[in-house]
C-alpha cells in the first residue's frame, strides 16, 4: 500500500493562503481580570481539552479560555 510520492518544482494547484491568526507565547500571559461563569460543554470537547491539557503540562480551562480569548480578539478586529 505504500503510495510513491512524486515531487515537483512546478505549480501545485489551488491553495488558499491563511493568515496566521494564532497568539505568540507573549500574548497568552493574563492581562485582564476574570469572571468566573457557569457552561455548559459537552463531554466530547471536555475531553478533548483534558487530553490536550495533559499533552502540554497544563490546565484545561485555560486552553478554553486562551481559545475564547483569541476567538474574541480576532472578531473584534473585523
Amino acid at each position: 500500500m505504500n503510495k510513491t510520492i512524486k515531487y515537483t518544482d512546478g505549480e501545485i494547484g489551488n491553495i488558499n493562503i491563511i493568515e496566521d491568526f494564532l497568539p505568540s507565547p507573549e500574548e497568552l500571559v493574563f492581562k485582564e481580570e476574570n469572571t468566573k461563569i457557569t457552561i455548559s460543554l459537552t463531554k466530547e470537547t471536555v475531553d478533548f481539552f483534558k487530553e490536550e491539557a495533559k499533552k502540554h503540562h497544563t490546565q484545561y480551562q485555560k486552553m478554553i479560555r486562551n481559545l475564547l480569548d483569541v476567538y474574541v480578539a480576532k472578531q473584534s478586529h473585523q
